[in-house]
């Protein structure tokens, strides 16, 4: 596996792991790469020094067995709440979570889709935002 140093056109600050760089290739040129914090598409790799490592710090960076499942599973239980509880609001979502940021709409949970440019303008104005997790990947998809 492959840890790359990853940020967002917003410069927040991320992690990706990648069976080889090849893959974070492919990933990036399908639009798969979005920012865990804001949803922005343009992500790119930082510069990063390697990490040459022996065994002893490779035994202590470790991650437990079954930790990828564990997360993935708790994306999924977060995405399902999503969207079972919060109300769709389609393509009009940047509009409806301005409204309710500023008090002139029901407070609720909401999801939809927006722009990498309305997600920008959202984030710089203050309104809580964030991206939906993806759907968890089926058997036999991971990498």
């Amino acid at each position: 596996m492959i840890k790359y140093a990853l940020s967002c056109g917003f410069e927040h600050a991320f992690e990706g792991w990648f069976s080889t760089s090849a893959d974070y290739d492919e990933q990036l040129s399908k639009g798969l790469l979005t920012c865990p914090v804001c949803g922005a598409g343009d992500v790119r790799k930082q510069i990063m020094a390697p990490a040459i490592a022996g065994t002893k710090a490779q035994a202590a960076g470790a991650t437990e067995p079954g930790q990828r499942t564990m997360v993935m599973e708790a994306m999924g239980r977060m995405r399902r709440h999503v969207l079972n509880t919060f109300d769709y609001v389609g393509d009009g979502f940047a509009a409806e979570a301005r409204a309710i940021h500023e008090g002139r709409s029901e407070e609720r949970g909401i999801y939809g889709e927006a722009s990498p440019g309305e997600v920008r303008n959202l984030v710089r104005d203050g309104v809580p935002v964030a991206p939906l997790p993806p759907e968890p990947p089926k058997d036999g998809e991971l990498n």
